[in-house]
């Protein structure tokens, strides 16, 4: 059920709420496939029977149907992917958050100065020292990545370290040879906690004819074993773009870069199109 807490001024939407809500902002009939939402959106008081739009709710609707800048954090873990974010827009910031089974993401109105460390809290940046890896760096290719991640499944009954070592046997069949970085590789991939990208879009400019621009990263957060940047293939990836004799780079990044990675995706002033509105 969509929900309104008026304590920290954040909804639960899902997509279909959304849908119902650009329905009405736009003037037209909402279709039968969605009555229910449009019945759970008057139920919870953020519409009333003619379709309008609970004061609170407004900023946020308007933010995210008309936005300055959109970023994206998809996160891949143990329940699955999750689909975060940010929408900026006039005047309003807003971050998204969804949560594993639920069909509803979490949106907030964030302070502009609150918001590197919102993205980092949605990737669950953490400080702290990592353990010691015989070589900060792997190069290889993504047929490589791919026979090690193949072993995932079969690995159920087996120790720890008996694991790491069929992965390892997958990633030297598969054509990695250095003994350094096929440990590492092996136990970065056992012992990978999550993987997620996030992505920046904005009305920017190409030598001054504007144009939609987009930049991002991409990450394997391995827990004990620390941060990795993926830095090849690089973000952001188009579909098609990768295959099996596609170049994968990882290199070990601290919290302290990977904030940095983070502050870099925000566009600059005079990387838009025209001058965003202050917000």
């Amino acid at each position: 059920m969509p929900s309104y807490d008026s304590t920290r001024g954040r909804f639960r939407l899902a997509e279909s709420h959304l849908a119902v809500l650009g329905h009405h902002v736009d003037g037209l009939e909402v279709p039968s496939d969605l009555a229910e939402p449009e019945r759970e959106l008057r139920e919870a008081g953020l519409t009333d029977r003619a379709g309008a739009l609970d004061l609170e709710l407004s900023p946020l609707v308007s933010t995210l149907r008309e936005p300055t800048v959109v970023i994206h954090v998809e996160a891949l873990g143990e329940h699955g992917t999750l689909h975060h974010g940010v929408t900026i827009g006039d005047g309003y910031v807003y971050s998204h958050e969804s949560w594993p089974g639920s069909a509803e993401s979490e949106y907030v109105r964030l302070e502009p100065n609150m918001l590197v460390w919102a993205l980092a809290r949605m990737v669950n940046l953490q400080g702290g020292d990592p353990v010691d890896v015989a070589t900060p760096e792997i190069e290889t290719t993504m047929a490589v990545l791919d026979a090690g991640l193949a072993t995932l499944d079969s690995l159920q009954g087996l120790t720890a370290e008996e694991g790491i070592d069929r992965i390892a046997d997958a990633l030297a069949g598969a054509g990695l040879t250095r003994k350094s970085q096929l440990s590492t590789l092996a136990k970065l991939i056992a012992g990978m906690r999550s993987s997620w990208r996030m992505t920046t879009a904005w009305q920017g400019h190409d030598e001054g004819t504007p144009a939609l621009q987009v930049r991002g990263f991409a990450v394997w957060d391995c827990g004990p074993l620390g941060y990795w940047h993926r830095e090849l293939p690089a973000e952001p990836v188009l579909p098609g773009q990768v295959d099996d004799t596609t170049p994968l780079k990882l290199a070990r990044a601290d919290a302290k870069e990977v904030w940095q990675l983070i502050t870099d995706l925000l566009p600059a002033g005079d990387e838009f199109a025209t001058a965003p509105h202050p917000g």
